[in-house]
């Protein structure tokens, strides 16, 4: 442009034109730019989705927390469940305590549900000034009912969930007896969702068989105490005095709210970055349209330059049109996102089938920082996926760019090997790295740079594959006039344009690598828990008093009715409770059974090798591999557990995987259990039985015992089976990610190849007017798109398991603490193999019939 034109009317032109030229592209190649689109709105959706839904769920779980702590500012809690209340007067009466508040909390199980109420025995005057919320409000008839031995106040949501009404009666289980309470009315201040049921102390200890036992106490300083001082004095003072026994914390300080929220962290976080693989993946079918639009509009750039438009602005012209992408795509995602988290959690709830945050309805809130976050990466991502190909463009001189058949020379730069092969040892380096934060940040870097050096490398395969291929078949064929045309053309074209066939190869590469891995790893994860379940369930029969709660249990005399039933071979009973190790973690596990330390294998999925205790030597446990990452356990270390209000020895025997508790858990012995405990009670027991009985006569048998109403029999195979649809309903939102992917995988493929096709007009149409005919160009696309995708898919198959051993061997581990056998679902991944080339080959022989419709002369004449 000259110079003499003045710069708003240059500036106002070069908008103009700008507008024009996007709004061309668009209008012309509408299916790319949608699907282009599309695949940045899906990540964008579904990942601030799952970022709402984790929210709005944890934000409710900390406000129903901190709605059972009050106001306190000080909270004492046991190291296990019960502590003796003796400890109460001395904290009531230490100096700076204004009220001390005893609470007395405990899960009480609820015949015929499979979900327990949650009950707190509280002293209605001294909750009163610390936690009213909590103090239920009786009707005028019956004033004294808060002080009612048989009095209950429910939260709304329990009212609701049990369908009771004010007055209505409630069985709950004590042992395997019944108890029934009274509901004398609601806890109006409850959270939304909150099941919940309060009583008062004396008669929660006295109704379940609890007496001089409390779980917590609250503590209200006076006016002027300092609460880290008296914190950090109380926490001395009772560990000199009551060593490994108590926990002080203060109630919704940084510490506990980092616990609560460190339970579903992992989850969270690996959801999270599922749904950004359909964001990568967008990313690249971005750069794959902006690639291929910029290679067949390269000599209508060089003409702009002639006339007078610099780098610079051709530069932002190509980046406008991916920032356009980016922008429609992450505004389109970012409304979809909060949709979607509203419908989660209207009809899955808060925790998406995983089991966290149970007890809450949390509504979704819309964050804008977080929009803002998400609706930045999407654009990000956009601009990233275009900036090669505008690299490109700027980059071209226009008497080469001008010139047909300069196609390939564009995309040259994307075949060099060394940047790819980096990024693939620097993945290597780093998949081998620790954890930070106790999340797999490294693996998923590795993952990442293992993609983008694999797509990297795709111009560089494809010209090796494809010239070899090509030689090969050019030699056998030499002196052979009848061999195939349509083969020769088709792999010449493949072996001399290698980058354009790179950035087909590499849409195929990124979806189906990622399809395979996802797939590997929750089959490998699936099987692993099957059989880890056909493993510890080598019992007969399976027989609980409650399916929740910790209320319900077998005395002594029971036990020894089932041992003597006609038709039991052996029993193992089984005592199940949590123990504190560490303020800063959830209570683990506390497994008491009969286990044989010559044998732990036998009832124990074993890892690695284990060591019983030499002469002298504490009682053995064994423990979880979540122990072992989240505590530094190892076999022959020396642990201490706090069992009936002390600190016991033990050491530890060996490592056992558990699928079932992520937090940890530690198995004892039953007679150890007992011995130091006198608990004689079994919340469960395994039966095995003699040659030739029959488990429906034991079932029976079991029945007709005088509390065989209070008992539930489960088969082996049915404790699998209801374990596998809970991981099917855990893994619904990562089964849903996984379909997401192939379908994106789907379009991609087709969007690319649909644009190779018809940017290919001017070469079909030469051939044509040379004398290949119409079937035969559609034959050579045909070829040509199922040697790319079956390339492809061979390339994707290879790297997606590369991904999955990641994925199985690293980041599962660090984020879950448990190890898994690899399994790859050959169905699964040839269906969807069988797809990609059914959808590559039918897009190309689409788009070639829409190309080779103009006919040979006027597809040329551009060259003439």
């Amino acid at each position: 442009m000259p110079e003499s034109i003045p710069e708003s009317t240059r500036s106002a032109a070069m908008g103009r034109l700008s507008r024009w030229l996007l709004l061309g592209e668009w209008r012309a190649h509408p299916l790319r730019a949608l699907v282009a689109i599309a695949a940045i709105a899906v990540g964008i959706s579904l990942g601030f989705a799952i970022h709402l839904i984790n929210a709005a769920a944890f934000n409710e779980f900390s406000s129903a927390i901190k709605g059972l702590s009050g106001v306190a500012d000080i909270q004492v809690r046991g190291t296990e469940p019960f502590f003796d209340e003796a400890v109460y007067p001395m904290l009531a009466q230490r100096q700076g305590v204004a009220v001390a508040s005893p609470v007395l909390e405990f899960d009480a199980s609820v015949p015929g549900e499979t979900t327990a109420l949650k009950i707190l025995g509280i002293d209605a005057f001294r909750a009163s000034f610390i936690s009213s919320d909590l103090v239920g409000a009786p009707s005028e008839d019956h004033v004294t009912d808060t002080l009612a031995d048989d009095a209950l106040f429910l939260s709304p949501a329990a009212q609701q969930w049990l369908k009771l009404a004010d007055g209505g009666q409630l069985k709950l289980q004590v042992g395997v007896g019944e108890l029934k309470l009274r509901v004398a009315g609601s806890l109006q201040r409850a959270r939304a969702g909150q099941r919940i049921g309060v009583m008062d102390l004396g008669a929660a200890q006295w109704r379940f068989e609890k007496l001089g036992q409390l779980s917590r106490i609250d503590l209200k300083l006076r006016d002027g105490v300092n609460r880290d001082t008296f914190k950090a004095e109380l926490e001395q003072h009772l560990q000199h005095d009551y060593p490994g026994r108590f926990r002080v914390n203060q109630p919704n300080d940084e510490e506990q709210n980092s616990r609560n929220e460190g339970m579903s962290r992992a989850y969270r976080v690996n959801l999270t970055v599922l749904a950004l693989v359909a964001l990568f993946t967008g990313a690249f079918l971005v750069f794959s349209t902006q690639a291929l639009s910029v290679i067949r509009r390269r000599s209508q750039f060089a003409l702009l330059r002639v006339l007078g438009m610099d780098r610079k602005h051709l530069l932002r012209q190509i980046l406008i049109e991916g920032l356009s992408l980016g922008i429609a795509g992450s505004v389109i995602g970012i409304a979809a996102g909060y949709g979607m988290a509203a419908a989660a959690l209207h009809f899955m709830g808060a925790d998406l089938g995983a089991g966290f945050f149970s007890g809450v309805r949390p509504q979704v809130q819309f964050t804008p920082v977080a929009a803002v976050v998400y609706f930045t990466l999407g654009v990000v991502v956009a601009l990233l996926g275009c900036a090669a190909p505008a690299l490109d463009a700027a980059r071209a001189k226009p008497a080469v760019a001008l010139k047909s058949g300069t196609e390939e020379a564009a995309m040259s730069r994307l075949s060099r090997a060394w940047p790819a092969l980096a990024c693939i040892a620097l993945a290597a380096l780093l998949s081998q790295a620790p954890p930070v934060f106790e999340l797999p940040l490294f693996g998923y870097l590795s993952i990442a740079l293992l993609l983008v050096g694999a797509i990297a490398l795709m111009p560089r395969l494809a010209a090796i594959v494809f010239r070899l291929t090509h030689r090969r078949w050019s030699a056998a064929t030499a002196h052979k006039p009848g061999a195939s045309p349509v083969v020769t053309l088709t792999l010449s074209r493949l072996a001399n344009a290698s980058s354009q066939a790179g950035i087909a190869l590499g849409g195929v590469l990124s979806s189906f690598s990622l399809m395979v891995a996802m797939a590997i790893m929750v089959s490998s994860f699936r099987v692993s828990l099957d059989d880890w379940l056909q493993h510890i369930l080598p019992a007969d029969i399976y027989v609980s008093v409650a399916s929740a709660g910790t209320t319900a249990g077998l005395r002594p005399q029971e036990q020894a009715a089932i041992v003597a039933l006609p038709g039991v071979a052996k029993a193992d009973f089984l005592r199940v409770r949590a123990v504190s190790l560490t303020s800063a973690r959830p209570p683990v596990a506390l497994m008491a059974r009969n286990l044989d330390v010559a044998d732990p294998g036998a009832a124990l999925a074993i890892v690695g090798t284990t060591q019983a205790p030499g002469p002298g030597a504490p009682p053995p446990v064994w423990v979880s591999e979540a122990m072992v990452d989240l505590y530094g356990t190892h076999v022959g270390q020396r642990i201490e557990l706090p069992l009936n209000g002390k600190l016991h020895a033990f050491q530890v025997a060996g490592v056992w995987r558990d699928y079932a508790r992520p937090t940890g858990s530690v198995q004892i012995r039953l007679d150890d259990y007992r011995a130091i405990t006198g608990d004689m009670e079994a919340s469960n027991v395994a039966l095995w039985l003699k040659p030739g009985a029959k488990a429906t006569d034991t079932d029976k048998a079991l029945k007709q015992l005088p509390f065989g109403a209070a008992l539930t029999t489960t088969a082996p195979t049915e404790i699998r089976e209801m374990s596998m649809k809970v991981f099917d309903r855990s893994f619904a939102i990562t089964y849903l990610l996984e379909a997401i992917a192939i379908v994106i995988g789907l379009f991609g493929v087709a969007a690319t190849f649909s644009a190779q096709t018809l940017a290919r007009a001017k070469e079909f149409g030469m051939l044509r007017h040379v004398g290949v005919t119409r079937r035969q160009v559609l034959s050579i696309l045909a070829i040509e798109g199922g040697a790319l995708t079956g390339l492809g898919i061979v390339t994707g198959f290879v790297l997606g398991w590369i991904i999955s051993l990641i994925l199985v061997f690293v980041v599962n581990p660090q984020s879950f603490h448990w190890s898994m056998q690899l399994h790859l679902p050959w169905p699964l991944l040839a269906t969807v193999a069988g797809l990609l080339l059914a959808a590559a080959a039918l897009t190309a022989l689409l788009a070639g019939r829409q190309s080779l419709s103009g006919g040979p002369i006027r597809a040329v004449r551009e060259d003439w």
